[in-house]
């Protein structure tokens, strides 16, 4: 896949600031090199200091969801790191069908909205 530094860098002026410190920190080794040097470069231009990209990183490296192989979990509602597990539902046919309930990793905002 060829990487597109042009959509990479339109999607970093509009991301959210904690949305870039989660590329940056969580995800920084499943990403394009590149991607990352854009992301810090807005995150500069934002005026984030280093302090805070790292208290970040260090933040969501004790809470952060791990896979066996390393890689950072996503919540399956959104693009924040996993900071636990809780009951959902699959779905049939990619619709809002109820059909199994499973155990997913949620984020935060959404563990916290499960209870």
């Amino acid at each position: 896949m060829r990487f597109d530094q042009q959509a990479v860098s339109n999607w970093a002026a509009t991301a959210s600031t904690e949305a870039l410190l989660d590329r940056v920190t969580v995800y920084r080794n499943d990403m394009e090199p590149h991607a990352v040097k854009i992301f810090e470069r807005e995150l500069a231009k934002r005026g984030i200091k280093s302090e805070k990209i790292a208290n970040h990183g260090e933040m969501q490296q004790e809470t952060a969801l791990r896979s066996l192989d390393g890689h950072a979990v996503k919540c399956s509602q959104c693009d924040r790191p996993a900071v636990g597990y809780g009951w959902g539902w699959l779905k049939v046919f990619r619709r809002k069908i109820p059909f199994f309930p499973i155990q997913m990793p949620f984020c935060q905002e959404h563990q916290s909205g499960m209870r």
